[in-house]
């Protein structure tokens, strides 16, 4: 169980390290890791409840959560951002771009 613990806290400090660099990948990767460890500690704790140092440690790491949620959003605006702007020039591509086909003829009658 100390040795889950000891990984999460490792986990933690590599990604706040460079947390204001972390791409979508290394996010995506550091939740994946620490989601893995977080399971086998609550199957590990249900066989032996964790003593009060184990706790503290656990409430230590859980502090730096909002941090990392910060950052996540950031990525999620930043993609939404990207989303938008991509739309939006496509709109208006769009409105330059001719529906018709250019080597077409219009016949008119003449009254």
């Amino acid at each position: 169980m100390a040795d889950r613990i000891h990984a999460l806290e490792e986990l933690t400090r590599s990604i706040l390290g460079g947390l204001s660099q972390a791409d979508d990948n290394e996010i995506t990767a550091f939740v994946e890791q620490r989601e893995k460890l977080t399971d086998e500690l609550i199957d590990s704790f249900r066989h032996n409840p964790p003593n009060d140092d184990e706790k503290v440690k656990i409430r230590a790491l859980l502090a730096h959560d909002q941090q990392l949620s910060q950052r996540m959003n950031a990525l999620k605006l930043e993609a939404s951002q990207w989303l938008l702007n991509r739309n939006q020039a496509k709109m208006q591509r769009n409105a330059y771009e001719t529906a018709y086909t250019p080597d077409s003829l219009l016949m008119d009658r003449k009254k």
